[in-house]
Protein backbone atom coordinates (compact mmCIF):
# COMPACT_ATOMS: atom_id res chain seq x y z
CA UNK A 1 0.00 0.00 0.00
CA UNK A 2 1.49 3.42 -1.03
CA UNK A 3 2.35 5.38 1.92
CA UNK A 4 0.89 8.89 1.46
CA UNK A 5 -2.32 6.69 1.35
CA UNK A 6 -2.24 6.66 5.24
CA UNK A 7 -3.51 10.36 5.42
CA UNK A 8 -7.17 9.39 3.38
CA UNK A 9 -7.92 6.67 5.18
CA UNK A 10 -10.35 6.56 7.98
CA UNK A 11 -11.45 3.45 10.57
CA UNK A 12 -14.54 1.70 8.50
CA UNK A 13 -15.53 -0.23 11.69
CA UNK A 14 -16.04 3.13 13.54
CA UNK A 15 -18.43 4.60 11.09
CA UNK A 16 -20.09 6.97 11.03
CA UNK A 17 -17.25 8.28 13.46
CA UNK A 18 -14.32 8.82 11.44
CA UNK A 19 -11.28 8.15 13.08
CA UNK A 20 -8.23 8.09 11.71
CA UNK A 21 -5.37 5.17 11.19
CA UNK A 22 -1.95 4.66 12.26
CA UNK A 23 0.25 2.79 10.74
CA UNK A 24 2.79 0.11 12.22
CA UNK A 25 5.20 -0.11 9.39
CA UNK A 26 7.11 -3.51 9.60
CA UNK A 27 8.37 -3.51 6.26
CA UNK A 28 8.77 -0.60 3.54
CA UNK A 29 10.13 -0.20 0.07
CA UNK A 30 10.42 2.63 -2.29
CA UNK A 31 7.47 4.39 -0.41
CA UNK A 32 5.08 1.29 -0.18
CA UNK A 33 4.14 -0.26 2.78
CA UNK A 34 4.81 -4.12 2.33
CA UNK A 35 4.13 -5.51 5.80
CA UNK A 36 2.44 -3.96 9.39
CA UNK A 37 -0.77 -2.31 10.48
CA UNK A 38 -3.27 0.34 10.12
CA UNK A 39 -4.19 0.88 13.53
CA UNK A 40 -7.51 2.58 14.94
CA UNK A 41 -7.05 3.89 18.69
CA UNK A 42 -10.57 4.17 19.20
CA UNK A 43 -12.44 0.79 18.79
CA UNK A 44 -9.22 -1.25 18.92
CA UNK A 45 -9.16 -2.82 15.40
CA UNK A 46 -5.89 -3.45 13.40
CA UNK A 47 -6.14 -4.10 10.06
CA UNK A 48 -3.54 -6.23 8.45
CA UNK A 49 -1.19 -4.85 5.18
CA UNK A 50 0.27 -8.15 3.81
CA UNK A 51 2.00 -8.43 0.57
CA UNK A 52 1.13 -4.83 0.03
CA UNK A 53 -2.34 -4.94 0.38
CA UNK A 54 -4.20 -2.83 2.87
CA UNK A 55 -7.06 -5.15 4.74
CA UNK A 56 -9.56 -2.74 4.99
CA UNK A 57 -12.81 -4.59 4.82
CA UNK A 58 -14.24 -4.22 8.64
CA UNK A 59 -15.70 -8.28 7.98
CA UNK A 60 -13.31 -10.03 6.49
CA UNK A 61 -11.52 -12.82 8.10
CA UNK A 62 -7.78 -13.53 8.00
CA UNK A 63 -8.23 -16.97 8.24
CA UNK A 64 -10.77 -17.69 5.59
CA UNK A 65 -10.55 -15.58 2.49
CA UNK A 66 -14.03 -15.61 1.19
CA UNK A 67 -13.98 -19.53 0.13
CA UNK A 68 -18.00 -19.29 -0.13
CA UNK A 69 -17.32 -16.54 -2.90
CA UNK A 70 -17.59 -17.08 -6.58
CA UNK A 71 -15.22 -14.12 -7.16
CA UNK A 72 -12.28 -15.79 -5.34
CA UNK A 73 -11.94 -18.71 -8.03
CA UNK A 74 -9.65 -19.30 -10.51
CA UNK A 75 -13.23 -19.16 -13.87
CA UNK A 76 -14.20 -15.95 -12.28
CA UNK A 77 -10.94 -14.44 -12.15
CA UNK A 78 -10.36 -15.56 -16.35
CA UNK A 79 -13.78 -14.68 -16.97
CA UNK A 80 -13.04 -10.77 -14.92
CA UNK A 81 -9.82 -10.26 -16.27
CA UNK A 82 -10.82 -11.41 -20.01
CA UNK A 83 -13.93 -8.80 -19.40
CA UNK A 84 -11.99 -5.76 -18.29
CA UNK A 85 -8.48 -6.03 -20.46
CA UNK A 86 -9.47 -8.19 -23.33
CA UNK A 87 -10.08 -5.70 -26.17
CA UNK A 88 -6.53 -4.20 -25.65
CA UNK A 89 -5.67 -7.55 -26.87
CA UNK A 90 -7.74 -7.48 -29.49
CA UNK A 91 -9.96 -10.26 -28.47
CA UNK A 92 -12.03 -11.42 -30.68
CA UNK A 93 -15.75 -10.74 -29.61
CA UNK A 94 -14.38 -8.29 -26.79
CA UNK A 95 -16.56 -5.35 -25.25
CA UNK A 96 -15.15 -1.92 -25.12
CA UNK A 97 -17.24 -0.74 -22.52
CA UNK A 98 -14.62 0.38 -19.97
CA UNK A 99 -13.07 2.72 -22.13
CA UNK A 100 -16.57 4.02 -23.11
CA UNK A 101 -17.44 4.54 -19.12
CA UNK A 102 -13.98 6.37 -18.91
CA UNK A 103 -14.81 8.51 -21.61
CA UNK A 104 -17.79 9.79 -19.44
CA UNK A 105 -15.74 11.08 -16.54
CA UNK A 106 -13.91 14.62 -17.09
CA UNK A 107 -10.43 15.25 -15.91
CA UNK A 108 -10.03 16.66 -12.46
CA UNK A 109 -7.36 17.47 -9.68
CA UNK A 110 -7.89 15.34 -6.24
CA UNK A 111 -8.62 11.57 -5.34
CA UNK A 112 -11.11 9.40 -7.30
CA UNK A 113 -12.36 5.90 -6.25
CA UNK A 114 -13.45 3.32 -8.29
CA UNK A 115 -15.72 1.24 -5.83
CA UNK A 116 -16.08 -2.43 -6.50
CA UNK A 117 -13.27 -2.20 -8.91
CA UNK A 118 -12.17 -5.90 -9.74
CA UNK A 119 -9.48 -6.74 -11.42
CA UNK A 120 -8.68 -2.73 -12.11
CA UNK A 121 -9.36 -1.75 -15.64
CA UNK A 122 -11.41 1.65 -14.77
CA UNK A 123 -9.27 2.14 -11.74
CA UNK A 124 -5.94 2.49 -13.76
CA UNK A 125 -7.90 4.52 -17.02
CA UNK A 126 -8.89 7.05 -14.61
CA UNK A 127 -5.12 7.43 -13.60
CA UNK A 128 -5.20 9.51 -16.74
CA UNK A 129 -8.10 11.35 -15.45
CA UNK A 130 -7.07 12.61 -11.83
CA UNK A 131 -4.62 12.99 -9.09
CA UNK A 132 -4.95 9.33 -7.54
CA UNK A 133 -6.79 6.38 -7.55
CA UNK A 134 -7.49 3.84 -5.50
CA UNK A 135 -9.29 0.35 -6.62
CA UNK A 136 -11.70 -0.69 -3.69
CA UNK A 137 -13.26 -4.15 -4.32
CA UNK A 138 -13.82 -7.12 -1.42
CA UNK A 139 -12.18 -10.02 -3.55
CA UNK A 140 -9.16 -10.81 -2.51
CA UNK A 141 -8.28 -12.84 -5.56
CA UNK A 142 -9.31 -9.50 -7.72
CA UNK A 143 -7.22 -6.92 -5.52
CA UNK A 144 -3.96 -9.38 -5.86
CA UNK A 145 -4.26 -9.71 -9.26
CA UNK A 146 -4.75 -5.62 -9.81
CA UNK A 147 -2.01 -5.32 -7.82
CA UNK A 148 -0.04 -7.75 -9.38
CA UNK A 149 -0.71 -5.49 -12.77
CA UNK A 150 0.05 -2.36 -11.12
CA UNK A 151 3.91 -4.28 -9.97
CA UNK A 152 4.71 -5.35 -12.77
CA UNK A 153 2.91 -3.61 -15.21
CA UNK A 154 1.89 -6.90 -16.84
CA UNK A 155 0.18 -10.28 -16.28
CA UNK A 156 -0.73 -13.44 -17.75
CA UNK A 157 -3.10 -15.97 -16.36
CA UNK A 158 -4.98 -18.92 -17.96
CA UNK A 159 -8.19 -18.05 -20.13
CA UNK A 160 -10.76 -20.95 -19.73
CA UNK A 161 -11.54 -22.71 -23.06
CA UNK A 162 -13.18 -25.64 -22.65
CA UNK A 163 -13.40 -27.95 -19.97
CA UNK A 164 -9.93 -28.21 -18.45
CA UNK A 165 -8.64 -26.85 -21.36
CA UNK A 166 -6.45 -22.88 -20.92
CA UNK A 167 -4.74 -21.00 -23.34
CA UNK A 168 -2.43 -18.05 -21.99
CA UNK A 169 -3.79 -14.50 -22.12
CA UNK A 170 -0.79 -11.55 -21.12
CA UNK A 171 -2.18 -8.26 -20.17
CA UNK A 172 0.49 -5.58 -20.69
CA UNK A 173 -0.64 -1.59 -19.31
CA UNK A 174 -0.57 0.87 -21.88
CA UNK A 175 2.53 3.51 -20.73
CA UNK A 176 -0.28 6.05 -20.18
CA UNK A 177 -1.78 4.32 -17.00
CA UNK A 178 0.56 6.09 -14.38
CA UNK A 179 1.25 3.12 -11.66
CA UNK A 180 2.57 5.97 -9.20
CA UNK A 181 -1.25 7.43 -9.35
CA UNK A 182 -2.92 4.04 -8.48
CA UNK A 183 -3.42 1.86 -5.77
CA UNK A 184 -5.66 -1.10 -4.33
CA UNK A 185 -7.41 -2.11 -1.64
CA UNK A 186 -9.35 -4.64 0.36
CA UNK A 187 -12.44 -3.19 1.43
CA UNK A 188 -16.20 -2.92 1.76
CA UNK A 189 -18.21 -0.06 -0.82
CA UNK A 190 -20.94 -0.48 2.12
CA UNK A 191 -18.53 0.74 4.50
CA UNK A 192 -15.90 3.12 3.03
CA UNK A 193 -12.51 3.91 5.03
CA UNK A 194 -12.06 7.52 3.22
CA UNK A 195 -13.36 10.87 5.12
CA UNK A 196 -15.88 12.92 4.15
CA UNK A 197 -15.88 15.33 1.66
CA UNK A 198 -12.45 14.19 0.48
CA UNK A 199 -13.20 12.32 -2.93
CA UNK A 200 -13.33 14.79 -6.28
CA UNK A 201 -15.15 11.38 -8.19
CA UNK A 202 -16.38 7.77 -7.32
CA UNK A 203 -17.04 5.40 -10.11
CA UNK A 204 -19.99 2.48 -8.89
CA UNK A 205 -19.73 -0.03 -12.13
CA UNK A 206 -21.40 -3.22 -12.17
CA UNK A 207 -22.29 -2.99 -8.13
CA UNK A 208 -25.43 -2.33 -6.46
CA UNK A 209 -27.07 -5.26 -7.27
CA UNK A 210 -24.47 -7.15 -5.71
CA UNK A 211 -24.46 -5.76 -2.25
CA UNK A 212 -26.92 -6.35 0.50
CA UNK A 213 -27.93 -2.70 1.13
CA UNK A 214 -27.78 -0.89 -2.40
CA UNK A 215 -29.10 1.96 -0.45
CA UNK A 216 -26.15 2.49 2.10
CA UNK A 217 -23.58 2.27 -0.41
CA UNK A 218 -25.51 5.44 -2.40
CA UNK A 219 -24.98 7.35 1.64
CA UNK A 220 -21.24 6.28 1.18
CA UNK A 221 -20.89 7.64 -1.84
CA UNK A 222 -22.69 11.25 -0.95
CA UNK A 223 -20.80 10.96 2.33
CA UNK A 224 -17.33 10.99 0.61
CA UNK A 225 -17.89 12.71 -2.42
CA UNK A 226 -17.02 16.27 -2.31
CA UNK A 227 -20.06 18.43 -2.04
CA UNK A 228 -18.97 20.60 -4.79
CA UNK A 229 -16.95 19.88 -7.91
CA UNK A 230 -17.88 16.13 -7.45
CA UNK A 231 -18.34 13.22 -10.06
CA UNK A 232 -20.09 10.32 -9.85
CA UNK A 233 -20.55 7.41 -12.49
CA UNK A 234 -23.32 4.67 -12.05
CA UNK A 235 -23.72 1.58 -13.97
CA UNK A 236 -25.59 -1.48 -13.10
CA UNK A 237 -27.98 -4.04 -15.06
CA UNK A 238 -30.42 -4.43 -12.48
CA UNK A 239 -29.86 -7.71 -12.08
CA UNK A 240 -31.56 -7.77 -8.21
CA UNK A 241 -31.35 -10.83 -6.81
CA UNK A 242 -32.79 -12.47 -3.23
CA UNK A 243 -29.71 -14.63 -2.47
CA UNK A 244 -27.98 -11.08 -2.69
CA UNK A 245 -30.29 -8.84 -0.92
CA UNK A 246 -33.71 -8.74 0.53
CA UNK A 247 -36.52 -7.25 -1.96
CA UNK A 248 -36.94 -4.66 0.66
CA UNK A 249 -33.56 -3.44 -0.06
CA UNK A 250 -34.00 -3.08 -3.25
CA UNK A 251 -33.73 -0.12 -5.34
CA UNK A 252 -35.81 -1.24 -8.43
CA UNK A 253 -37.69 -3.86 -9.83
CA UNK A 254 -40.74 -4.41 -7.79
CA UNK A 255 -44.16 -3.65 -8.12
CA UNK A 256 -44.73 -1.93 -4.83
CA UNK A 257 -43.38 -0.06 -1.80
CA UNK A 258 -40.36 1.99 -1.64
CA UNK A 259 -38.21 2.59 -4.53
CA UNK A 260 -40.75 0.64 -6.85
CA UNK A 261 -40.39 0.65 -10.54
CA UNK A 262 -37.26 0.47 -12.61
CA UNK A 263 -33.92 0.70 -11.18
CA UNK A 264 -32.47 3.29 -13.08
CA UNK A 265 -35.16 5.57 -12.95
CA UNK A 266 -35.23 5.18 -9.05
CA UNK A 267 -31.29 5.80 -8.99
CA UNK A 268 -31.76 9.16 -11.21
CA UNK A 269 -34.46 10.44 -8.70
CA UNK A 270 -32.46 9.71 -5.74
CA UNK A 271 -29.75 11.76 -6.91
CA UNK A 272 -31.79 14.44 -7.33
CA UNK A 273 -33.11 14.34 -4.28
CA UNK A 274 -36.39 13.81 -5.33
CA UNK A 275 -37.01 10.81 -3.56
CA UNK A 276 -34.62 9.57 -0.38
CA UNK A 277 -32.61 11.80 1.92
CA UNK A 278 -29.23 12.34 -0.54
CA UNK A 279 -28.06 15.67 0.50
CA UNK A 280 -26.41 18.19 -1.69
CA UNK A 281 -28.18 17.11 -4.39
CA UNK A 282 -26.54 15.83 -7.79
CA UNK A 283 -27.64 17.49 -11.82
CA UNK A 284 -27.78 14.21 -13.84
CA UNK A 285 -25.29 15.25 -16.86
CA UNK A 286 -26.29 12.14 -19.22
CA UNK A 287 -27.87 8.67 -18.44
CA UNK A 288 -27.64 6.00 -20.99
CA UNK A 289 -26.77 2.63 -21.48
CA UNK A 290 -23.66 0.45 -22.26
CA UNK A 291 -23.14 -3.32 -23.02
CA UNK A 292 -20.77 -5.11 -21.61
CA UNK A 293 -19.60 -8.67 -22.18
CA UNK A 294 -18.02 -11.48 -19.63
CA UNK A 295 -16.72 -14.85 -21.14
CA UNK A 296 -17.21 -18.07 -18.63
CA UNK A 297 -15.17 -19.83 -21.55
CA UNK A 298 -14.49 -20.12 -25.79
CA UNK A 299 -18.13 -21.52 -26.78
CA UNK A 300 -20.18 -18.84 -23.92
CA UNK A 301 -20.37 -15.36 -23.19
CA UNK A 302 -22.78 -13.17 -21.56
CA UNK A 303 -24.23 -9.86 -23.12
CA UNK A 304 -25.23 -7.30 -20.57
CA UNK A 305 -26.71 -3.88 -20.42
CA UNK A 306 -25.88 -1.55 -17.64
CA UNK A 307 -27.63 1.41 -17.60
CA UNK A 308 -25.38 4.21 -16.76
CA UNK A 309 -25.98 7.60 -15.00
CA UNK A 310 -23.49 10.38 -15.19
CA UNK A 311 -24.23 12.70 -12.39
CA UNK A 312 -21.97 16.22 -11.04
CA UNK A 313 -22.13 18.54 -8.39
Amino acid sequence: MKKILLEMLICPNCLPDERGLKGDILEERDGDIIKGSLNCDRCGTGYLVKDGIAFLDPGYDMEKIHADSKYETAPALSSYMWSHYGDLLNEENASDAYGRWADLMRRHSGVSVDAGSAVGRFTFEMSEKSDFVVGIDNSVTFIRSARELLENRRMTIALAQEGLLTREMTVVLPESWDSRKVEFIVGDALALPFRSNALSSLASLNLIDKVPFPLRHFQEMNRVVKERDGQFLFSDPFSWSMDVAEVKDWLGGKNNGFYSGPGVENVIALLRGEIGDLSPVWTIEKHGQVWWKIRTHANHFELIRSCFVKANR
